[in-house]
């Protein structure tokens, strides 16, 4: 697209905006009304522990909010030499589940808590049991239950719970909903209605009626909608705390508030039945489009939905790629040390290629990401390792090559009761995230981990955020009887991608890794329990 045509469609207001609340990294994408990115902005974060509890203070969320959408005003001002004043639609989206809870003054009643703690297990538990349905540690009612199961004072004072994006977007329009992907890890849904599932509401209430709270689940819980709803609009209060310099024009239309499970459904044009898509960076989550139900629950799959209904299987893995990341910051110190300057993009892609030419079973070594608990092995908190027999053959390929494929090993554990024990099927996964950052590794690794096409879209890139942005589009569209994933394709109609098959030889590395990594764990549990 042509400098003027970007320039005609910011002045007349007709681009639009999306932001996503990532957990390293708050993005915000520019985009006309048929997906194409024209600019984007950002703003580094990250999270922090308070009393053993992974969390953002609210004020840094707003701080960063701020931020980020400063800095696409001034990109977008240094480039175009315009000053955005308009919109046609925003969006909102953010790391699903979670705690966050406020009383009838809207304040919040306890710190935030992220989906990274896993401090859940027995409402979690008890809960999925309690419903027969997967209720993962994550999810906002496995925090509530916990919280009830704890007798935490503040659980009476509750008016309203919501997660990251639902309380961003009630900050910018006063508008407490979601879109139904982001409310589907809240509390279980009822495909047909496209609504919290009643039966399960009226049980949960029955199950806590002793401690005689005032509150009932179903009326705490955001109202849900769809893509293609309206959301609200930008208020003047939010328009203000957005742009400070009070150059945005308030009454914006607002979609739904998504979680980053559903923008990466839609980055990836996976919204399709038989279709996935795997989000790797500090946590990985494969999503897959199922084509029926699964025949019973399973503790270590979610179920959620794609922003316009459709059942989805979940299997997350809260560790990825913060420890291999730590090893190739190593890696550079030593060089820096040595009097060698490398820059940060050479030295990550020559690590991350160096593992594609090491052992297909990385030599022997053994290595356990685990920065936080990781629900699916069945941990509460973790400590990262690296161990290795004396035989085992110790080199940077085969190091980085471990921690990628330990990254993964999780994840596949989920991924194998859908393949194996429910018989889904599908015919490519689609990958996006900074585990792909590096051409030809990300996917490769992927696909040894999976046994199954793996591609990337060029697009994907732009992330959750553009997302978010594609889906505030689609609320504006035209023609009210396009459905969202014929409305998706047209979008990335063109859009180049490469791709992996899986390798025999990579397929039989990484299994090998994976059965040692279940043999190991119990070292994994042995740190946990002694080094503190």
């Amino acid at each position: 697209m042509e400098k003027k045509d970007i320039r005609k469609i910011i002045e007349e207001g007709d681009a639009v905006i999306g932001i996503e609340f990532g957990s390293t990294r708050i993005k915000a994408v520019m985009t006309d009304r048929d997906g194409r990115p024209l600019a984007s902005g950002g703003f580094t974060w990250e999270n922090s522990q308070q009393n053993g509890i992974w969390t953002y203070p609210l004020d840094e969320v707003e701080e960063g909010l701020r931020a980020c959408y400063a800095d696409l005003k001034k990109k977008v001002l240094d480039e175009f030499g315009i000053r955005i004043t308009k919109i046609a639609a925003m969006g909102v989206s953010g790391m699903m589940h979670g705690y966050l809870v406020v009383d009838k003054e809207n304040r919040l009643l306890t710190p935030f808590r992220t989906w990274r703690n896993n401090i859940t297990d027995e409402a979690s538990r008890k809960l999925t049991e309690f419903f027969d349905y997967p209720i993962p540690q994550r999810w906002s009612v496995a925090h509530l239950y916990q919280a009830i199961l704890n007798g935490e004072k503040h659980v009476g004072e509750i008016d309203a719970m919501t997660t990251l994006a639902g309380w961003v977007h009630h900050r910018l329009s006063g508008e407490r909903v979601l879109g139904i992907d982001e409310a589907s890890g809240m509390f279980p849904i009822d495909i047909d209605r496209l609504d919290y599932d009643d039966k399960k509401l009226s049980a949960f209430d029955e199950l806590v009626s002793e401690h005689g709270f005032d509150w009932k689940i179903g009326r705490i819980l955001p109202k849900v909608l769809v893509a293609g709803e309206n959301a609200g609009s930008l208020s003047g209060e939010g328009a203000g705390l957005l742009d400070p310099e009070g150059d945005l024009s308030p009454g914006i239309p607002l979609c739904p508030p998504e979680g980053d499970a559903g923008t990466g459904m839609v980055a990836t044009a996976s919204v399709r039945s038989r279709t996935g898509n795997v989000s790797a960076g500090t946590s990985v989550f494969a999503m897959i489009v199922l084509e029926k139900a699964l025949s019973k629950a399973h503790h270590e799959l979610d179920l959620v939905t794609t922003p316009d209904g459709k059942l989805v299987a979940m299997a997350h893995s809260n560790n990825c790629s913060t420890e291999y990341s730590a090893w190739i910051e190593l890696f550079g110190e030593a060089a820096a040390l040595l009097g060698i300057e490398v820059s940060g993009e050479r030295l990550y892609n020559t690590l991350m290629t160096e593992a594609l030419r090491a052992d297909s079973d990385c030599g022997g070594l053994l290595a356990y990401g685990y920065h936080s608990g990781e629900h699916m092995t069945g941990f509460s908190e973790g400590r990262p390792l690296l161990t290795r027999l004396p035989s085992s053959k110790l080199t940077a390929g085969n190091l980085i090559r471990a921690q990628l494929f330990t990254a993964l090993c999780a994840l596949r554990t989920g991924l194998n009761i859908l393949f194996n024990e429910e018989g889904v099927t599908i015919d490519e996964i689609k990958g996006h995230g900074g585990f792909f950052k590096t051409p030809g590794v990300g996917e490769k690794i992927m696909a040894a981990a999976t046994g199954t096409r793996v591609s990337v879209l060029e697009t994907a890139g732009e992330g959750g955020a553009w997302g978010i942005a594609l889906l505030a589009a689609y609320m504006m569209r035209k023609d009210d009887s396009l459905s969202l994933p014929d409305f998706i394709d047209a979008a990335f109609e063109g859009a180049e991608s490469r791709s992996a098959e899986p390798e025999p030889a990579d397929v039989e590395g990484f299994d090998s890794f994976f059965r040692r990594y279940h043999q190991g764990l119990a070292i994994e549990r042995s740190a946990v329990e002694n080094y503190r």
